[in-house]
């Protein structure tokens, strides 16, 4: 026969442990989460982690020429050179940094767009390079921009874009549709792309997105490669604009 007082205090004795259990987890610096239990010892706070600039590099990186494509001022001190791959992933990720850069910099920062398409991972992306070029025949630097936006905005990335969407997406941006589609189809800027790709190899470029800062004033240049936040991009233009 079970005896009624062991009865009634088992679970509260039961649970007076588990209180101890708790209280002693939470001094130690534990962490308590509904459903789960997670000890362990609470690192130190950390101070904040301030980004240091990149020292300058010397980069063979070819400047302005008269068909590149720039968004902001030409006459920028710094030019943001961005070798570029339209089904990179990266890429995409970088696409509203480099635009941010050149939002706060008011005239001081200008972004230049060049092709580097990795054909053997990202087969379209030859193609949509080949499609922002038609865009910029039709409507100019204006049209390049809006199409390349676009194709951002709405590829999954990695080969993801459908290529038969292309002339329905330059007639979203305001291009004529059948205009465009001649202009792709002819295959005429596929040399363009591949200078553009060739131009990169010289500079050293081996991956996406190749950014490179050149100061127009000074001729020097720094490599900062990949998808980096705007958090690290804005030490080493200031850098550049502070020599």
């Amino acid at each position: 026969m079970t005896d009624k007082n062991s009865f009634l205090t088992t679970p509260l004795a039961i649970l007076l442990g588990c209180l101890v259990i708790a209280v002693a987890i939470l001094l130690h610096g534990g962490i308590i989460k509904v459903g789960k239990v997670t000890t362990g010892t609470a690192a130190p706070a950390q101070p904040p982690q301030v980004a240091q600039p990149a020292e300058p590099t010397k980069v063979e990186v070819e400047k302005l020429r008269a068909d590149d494509h720039i968004r902001g001022n030409k006459n920028a001190r710094i030019l943001l050179i961005e070798y570029s791959d339209l089904e990179c992933p990266f890429c995409k990720r970088f696409h509203p940094t480099a635009q941010q850069a050149v939002s706060e910099y008011k005239g001081q920062v200008a972004w230049v767009y060049r092709h580097f398409p990795l054909d053997q991972i990202h087969s379209k992306a030859d193609k949509e390079a080949e499609a922002t070029e038609c865009a910029a025949e039709l409507s100019g630097n204006d049209g390049f921009w809006k199409m390349t936006d676009k194709i951002f905005e709405v590829t999954p990335s990695n080969n993801g874009l459908n290529l038969d969407d292309l002339p329905k997406l330059a007639a979203q941006v305001g291009l004529d549709q059948n205009k465009f589609k001649a202009c792709l189809d002819s295959g005429k800027y596929a040399a363009h792309v591949e200078e553009d790709y060739q131009s990169g190899i010289k500079a050293g470029v081996t991956g996406t997105p190749g950014n490179i800062l050149l100061d127009t004033k000074s001729g020097k240049t720094i490599a900062v490669p990949g998808a980096v936040p705007f958090e690290q991009l804005k030490p080493a233009i200031d850098s550049l604009l502070q020599s």
